[in-house]
């Protein structure tokens, strides 16, 4: 079933332009987003043929099946809030029977793990993004060998530094471990190499270091350090570094550029969009989808705004949900018997 289906059945029950547009934040390169709301045909619900969404292929055309709608609601869902709370000047089409759902009866303490809860994971990938961006890492993969250090007095030197100042190659090493340390190691040295030794490590791969077998009678060279634990996390942030670099917006990352402030500034705008809807839900147990302060959110998005007065606003709007929360008498959940209830009087309406 399509988009066009639904139209040519007369299945739509609600239909609202839904994103920037409602929020009152478009600009003259905002995309229009669609949402909507429509009820499957008696014998498709009652049969095996149950869909609960349908959307275009670029996903700015979404709708949900009654009853997926309701089960949302009922989650206290962000995004299905705001469709039922859509501004009547966003509202395409609404069935009569829609009027039964009203925002107001299906807010609940919940939206503090919905809404703030949503919008701290956005935070802490801004953070990390903010992280990404200001500290780039080399696409040429480090090795074990670049963790590994020399024991030098009272200090280290790096072990390649070492091996280039004495003229040694870390093939022609042996290494045996040293009781009771962690990551030292007595380094040997067979020029000759009819001891074969494994050298530090066997190939430019090893995410650790060899030991070899090595006679009692020979002495060490030097000892050796070798820092796993600070490899093993400049592995995870080479991987999570060039993944980001992948699959990252490139249209959105040169506007961020641009702006110089090292974040995603059009994401930190709509998280501080979320983080003023949920503390006025417990403030004022509504939800007002069009913002008042639009002046300041798209200065926000325009990266007029540093990365450190960002967070400074974010922290601070957490904090007044929290003590919003605290006082507020907001039932813990929807009222799931009332909404299921209106659920079948709607289709019951629906398929007399």
């Amino acid at each position: 079933m399509t988009i066009q289906d639904l139209k040519n059945k007369n299945l739509l029950l609600f239909e609202a332009i839904s994103g920037s547009r409602a929020f009152g934040l478009a600009t003259e390169t905002s995309d229009t987003d669609i949402r909507g709301v429509y009820y499957l045909p008696k014998e498709d619900f009652f049969g095996l043929n149950y869909i609960s969404q349908i959307s275009n292929e670029m996903n700015d055309i979404t709708y949900y099946e009654i009853g997926r709608f309701v089960e949302l609601l009922l989650k206290n869902n962000p995004n299905i809030l705001e469709v039922l709370a859509s501004p009547e000047d966003c509202i395409l089409y609404k069935h009569p029977l829609m009027d039964l759902l009203k925002p107001e009866d299906f807010l609940s303490k919940l939206c503090k793990d919905t809404f703030a809860g949503y919008a701290v994971s956005q935070i802490k990938k801004a953070k990390g993004l903010n992280k990404k961006i200001l500290n780039p890492i080399d696409k040429e993969r480090k090795s074990v060998l670049d963790f590994c250090f020399i024991l030098d007095g009272q200090g280290s030197v790096p072990l390649k530094k070492w091996l280039s100042e004495y003229r040694k190659v870390q093939e022609k090493c042996g290494l045996t471990a040293i009781d009771h340390t962690k990551g030292m190691f007595a380094l040997f040295y067979d020029d000759s190499e009819t001891l074969k030794y494994k050298g530090i490590i066997q190939h430019e791969e090893a995410n650790q270091v060899s030991v070899s077998s090595v006679p009692k009678d020979e002495k060490p060279e030097a000892y050796l350090f070798c820092n796993l634990d600070a490899y093993s996390t400049y592995c995870k942030d080479y991987r999570e570094y060039w993944k980001w670099v992948e699959e990252r917006n490139e249209d959105r990352y040169n506007v961020n550029q641009t702006h110089g402030q090292n974040y995603d500034s059009k994401n930190m705008m709509h998280t501080i969009r979320l983080l003023q809807s949920c503390e006025q839900i417990f403030r004022n147990h509504s939800l007002q989808i069009r913002v008042e302060n639009r002046d300041e959110l798209l200065d926000i998005k325009a990266g007029n705004w540093s990365y450190e007065a960002v967070m400074k606003k974010t922290e601070k709007l957490i904090q007044s949900i929290e003590e919003q929360y605290a006082i507020s008498d907001l039932p813990d959940y929807p009222d799931t018997q009332k909404s299921l209830k209106i659920l079948v009087d709607i289709r019951e309406a629906l398929y007399l």
